[in-house]
């Protein structure tokens, strides 16, 4: 049995998010010690380790409930499990595929050769959006 203090230690999630994801329904309730101090099984610090990797890998807490849901039943096909992470990868590359685009403008408007703010290129174009050359 785990304090939620070691349970922190070992996973490095901090003790208000256990707490949170304790409300969340993410992780149950766990058993109270005779002075009231939450005790977590090998089970609990499993399962807090699974949601600590999956928010590592950026997943909601929608996501995780239902990843969760799954590995507790390990007969069924994982075709939903696949589905999930196929999603999260599509709106990973989305970001990206953004974040590219902002990298590109931001790296335009950067090279900005004016001796004072009003002929900046940055300002200019932070003023006026169709100054821009892609949709960011």
């Amino acid at each position: 049995m785990f304090s939620i203090g070691q349970l922190s230690k070992r996973t490095g999630v901090k003790i208000p998010t256990i707490r949170y994801y304790e409300q969340m329904g993410l992780i149950d309730a766990p058993e109270r010690s005779e002075g009231n101090q939450r005790r977590y099984s090998a089970d609990g610090l499993a399962r807090l380790s699974f949601i600590r990797h999956s928010r590592d890998l950026g997943f909601s807490i929608e996501d995780i409930k239902e990843l969760l849901s799954l590995s507790l039943q390990p007969d069924k096909p994982c075709q939903n499990a696949h589905d999930i992470a196929v999603q999260h990868l599509k709106n990973v590359q989305d970001r990206i595929s953004k974040l590219r685009r902002l990298e590109r403008e931001l790296m335009r408007i950067s090279k900005c050769d004016a001796d004072s703010v009003s002929n900046c290129a940055v300002i200019e174009t932070l003023a006026d959006h169709q100054q821009c050359e892609t949709e960011h």
